[in-house]
């Protein structure tokens, strides 16, 4: 065939297939169209037979999983300047990181610890709907909020794992509300969230109303990592997921087993913290 032929021949398979190539871009983009519309009309509909509601007080709101501009006014955020170790907050900024003087008298078996709020208003109502009511409507909300409190210590993360519950604890409460915010962070963050590493061994007593040492005492060698757990241990980052730290006993009880068991490194995040110097009531 002479050259000319070939060069023409090529010429329209290069024209037909880019018409093919626009034909098929403009029927995914059509596709797509589509299915955004049928997302709204979808989400609307929703939003007519389940309106959005605040999570903290149940008023009306634009979005579902959020909070209105009063709750979110009357949540009592732990921002920076705070102890890089205990995450409490500091009364001024001295600058880069600070170790707090508590910190340094009592080092915690964990390494740091970040918070979203203090426990009290609307924070503590959150953390006692997720715990004893059984709202976990404000997953997304809680996954979003740890995220941002934890955000350097994600960045070192090999693993969540949340503070486990007894068995007998467990049914009572049918879920574990330090499980559904560690799978709430993982779904933000990405990093995997395992629920099975670590394991409390036995019943312990209600924290409330014990004094700093009976808690301490309370939850002593009351966590394990389960066998086939131990090898993934070895030098890993863990950051460790809690709904409130009170006097933190819980957490290095916890932190404890972890490093025992060979992690590198145990930090915390939780959604509230008790900040004064009596046990709240939780």
């Amino acid at each position: 065939m002479p050259q000319e032929n070939r060069l023409d021949l090529f010429h329209i398979y290069s024209e037909n297939s880019a018409a093919k190539k626009c034909r098929n871009i403009s029927v995914i983009n059509g596709a797509k169209n589509q299915l955004s519309i049928l997302n709204n009309i979808g989400r609307n509909l929703g939003n007519f037979f389940l309106p959005p509601l605040c999570t903290g007080c149940s008023s009306a709101i634009d979005t579902h999983e959020n909070l209105c501009a009063d709750c979110w006014r009357e949540i009592d955020f732990i921002c920076a300047p705070y102890c890089d170790v205990l995450g409490t907050p500091l009364p001024f900024n001295p600058g880069g990181k600070t170790v707090s003087a508590a910190a340094l008298a009592t080092k915690p078996i964990y390494d740091r610890a970040r918070v979203v709020a203090r426990y009290t208003g609307v924070m503590r109502r959150l953390v006692h709907g997720l715990k004893y009511s059984d709202r976990q409507d404000g997953w997304r909300l809680y996954g979003r909020l740890l995220s941002k409190a934890a955000a350097d210590l994600l960045d070192e993360a090999d693993l969540l794992i949340p503070v486990p519950l007894n068995r007998r604890r467990l049914w009572s409460r049918r879920f574990n509300q330090a499980a559904l915010l560690a799978d709430a962070l993982s779904h933000e963050s990405g990093i995997k969230s395992d629920p099975m590493i670590l394991s409390r061994n036995r019943l312990t007593v209600s924290q409330v109303g014990l004094t700093i040492s009976q808690r301490r005492k309370n939850v002593s060698g009351a966590f394990t990592i389960k066998k086939k757990a131990l090898k993934s241990m070895d030098g890993a980052n863990i950051l460790l997921v809690d709904d409130v730290i009170t006097t933190g006993a819980t957490v290095e009880a916890c932190a404890e087993t972890l490093k025992q068991a060979g992690a590198a490194r145990v930090d915390i995040v939780a959604l509230a913290r008790v900040t004064d110097n009596e046990l709240a009531i939780i």
